[in-house]
């Protein structure tokens, strides 16, 4: 019976990295490589276009990280993760049983991550990686940017252009630089990843960048706003205005 052929990227940007891969894997024809990719933007649209079965994933990358690049897949391939070494990326690959390669590493054990994630395509334990880039993401706050997927466009927005965010049902609509951008993501699941230094949750569908704000002014009974800069304004609950309290 033959054994049927993986498909997989390479992504990196380190050039020597991505050879060292290409020549371990060129004693396995059951492996075909389908992209190289030396950025994150050039491996998000790599998965999109080709959907290849299994990803090496450098973590340390300029402009968009392996964690950032599989934030913004929605269905990620089956992953090794490739890391000089990252204390919580390692406790999250462990947690989640995700094969990981600490560079250098040896053709042995690149071969032994390879084998196991070969035997784990296509079975539902394949990509547990949206989980343990959460995991590794959180670990590793503030967060310092937000990272928007717009069609085929990349929006990277960092934190301190931000001025507030709302709650819109299952999405976040992240308001910046005169412009809203949707987001699939919890209000709340961002919240324990921003700075509380300079974000607050001034109601349950907002989240205020205090940079921005300019007054707060008296509504009506018991009932405040609080007035941006740009004179946008945002309703602020009882819980809200005495965590704004704190930091003012």
């Amino acid at each position: 019976m033959t054994t049927p052929t993986i498909t997989a990227i390479i992504v990196d940007d380190e050039m020597l990295a991505r050879s060292i891969i290409r020549e371990y894997l060129s004693g396995r024809p059951d492996i075909s490589i389908v992209a190289e990719c030396a950025n994150g933007f050039e491996a998000v649209k790599a998965v999109a276009e080709l959907k290849p079965d299994l990803m090496f994933l450098d973590i340390q990358m300029p402009k968009l990280n392996g964690f950032e690049v599989i934030e913004l897949l929605e269905t990620p391939p089956a992953v090794v993760f490739v890391t000089a070494f990252d204390q919580y990326a390692v406790q999250a690959f462990n947690v989640h049983a995700v094969d990981y390669l600490l560079k250098p590493y040896s053709r042995e054990r690149f071969l032994e991550a390879l084998d196991h994630a070969r035997q784990r395509i296509g079975t539902p334990a394949a990509a547990p990686v949206k989980a343990v880039a959460e995991e590794a993401v959180s670990a590793q706050q503030p967060l310092e940017r937000i990272l928007i997927k717009e069609g085929s466009k990349v929006i990277i927005i960092p934190a301190e252009r931000i001025d507030y965010i709302e709650a819109q049902d299952d999405y976040i609509s992240v308001r910046a630089d005169g412009k809203a951008h949707l987001k699939m993501q919890r209000l709340s699941a961002l919240e324990t990843l921003l700075d509380p230094r300079r974000f607050v949750r001034i109601h349950r569908s907002y989240i205020l960048n205090i940079d921005r704000l300019a007054k707060i002014e008296l509504y009506a009974k018991d009932s405040r706003v609080a007035v941006l800069k740009d004179a946008t304004q945002l309703p602020v609950s009882r819980t809200g205005y005495d965590k704004l309290k704190d930091l003012l």
